[in-house]
């Protein structure tokens, strides 16, 4: 029993954890929620993680992003997420992608036949492309829809994409997705908690449409966002990763 993961093991077994330490998973996105996913992955003993993001640490991720320190301001998320991870688990094989995610490089980024795929991106057409590639080779995905602007933690919930109410980015990305004839059972961390209207963000300059935000190359609206609502998607995100990989071993 590998002492780091003793209260793991007493938890789910020995079986269990070896399961988790065969496991391959990708993590797409490393903000907010990407970060926290990857940390409750790390902590349960994965094996293996792919970690990938094309941005660097800004000032203005510290509130909410567990890898804005002081000391990492300009650094790729990727890079910083990869230290963390082998210094809470030495033995997990860990590879950083500074990449990002588009029509043409979704299959590459996701690299070859994970476990099982973690979407925390934040940007509409990034996260189509790859929700789309993972569905048309049946690997299992849990994608994260929308934290931002929420509160009530007790409001997260779990759900296929087709069953996600009350979140203005799981419905375009439903809508999207059935356009391309993307099945629609594949489970999704989202809040059922009514957004205020109107909602109160800082558009940038020349931007009037909401759904800016969503698409890279764009300027982005401003969202307000809390840490902890966030931290709670990723973790929620990590513990359906654990229990769907344990259970895929049984």
């Amino acid at each position: 029993m590998n002492e780091r993961f003793t209260r793991i093991e007493l938890m789910l077994g020995s079986d269990a954890c070896a399961r988790l330490r065969e496991a391959s998973v990708t993590v797409v996105g490393l903000g907010a929620v990407g970060s926290y996913a990857i940390e409750g992955l790390a902590r349960s003993g994965i094996g293996k993680l792919r970690l990938v993001d094309f941005d660097k640490v800004a000032p203005s991720n510290i509130n909410r992003q567990l890898y804005a320190l002081t000391s990492t301001l300009g650094r790729p998320k990727c890079e910083v997420a990869r230290e963390r991870v082998l210094d809470i688990n030495p033995d997990c094989e860990v590879e950083a992608i500074h990449g990002f995610v588009d029509g043409d490089t979704a299959i590459e980024m996701i690299g070859e036949s994970p476990d099982l795929v973690i979407d925390a991106i934040d940007a509409l057409n990034p996260k189509v492309e790859l929700i789309s590639v993972l569905r048309a080779k049946g690997i299992p995905t849990i994608s994260c829809l929308g934290a931002a602007l929420r509160l009530d933690p007790t409001m997260i919930r779990i759900a296929t994409i087709d069953n996600v109410h009350h979140c203005p980015l799981g419905r375009v990305v439903r809508q999207r997705l059935k356009r391309r004839g993307v099945t629609m059972d594949f489970p999704c961390i989202y809040s059922d908690e009514l957004l205020p209207n109107p909602l109160p963000v800082a558009p940038p300059p020349n931007i009037l449409t909401e759904d800016r935000i969503l698409d890279r190359g764009r300027a982005r609206n401003t969202l307000g966002s809390m840490p902890t609502i966030t931290g709670m998607f990723g973790l929620a995100a990590a513990n359906l990763a654990v229990k769907i990989l344990v259970e895929s071993g049984k």
